[in-house]
């Protein structure tokens, strides 16, 4: 019941991220929206990560034209950005969180 009560205070996210196997980029990818979702959402959410290699019927589901490609089912609206997601600022806003300030908050 507690979890119930902290998931009505706090918006749960739920990301999908597609992969091509294990090359550069989709490896990078992984580790930035890891390391973004620890730090910023901690226990509000959930990632799938899935390679289109292995479940090409999900990224035909989704319409994935490109990968690296993250996907926000929720909360709505729903928002997709596509690369390493290197560009930690330009993350968070699409994940409608707020990039923390500072002088480095306009160079990624």
């Amino acid at each position: 019941m507690e979890s119930d009560d902290q998931s009505e205070d706090a918006a749960n996210y739920v990301l999908h991220l597609y992969i091509t196997g294990a090359t550069p980029n989709s490896t990078r990818a992984v580790q930035n929206i890891k390391a973004l979702c620890e730090k910023h959402l901690r226990s509000r959410y959930e990632l799938l990560i899935i390679d289109i290699y292995q479940r090409p019927e999900l990224a035909k589901q989704d319409q994935i034209i490109a990968a690296p490609t993250l996907i926000k089912k929720m909360p709505l609206p729903a928002r997709r950005l596509i690369g390493d997601l290197s560009e930690h600022n330009k993350v968070l806003l699409a994940l409608g969180l707020s990039p923390p300030p500072g002088p480095d908050s306009t160079h990624e």
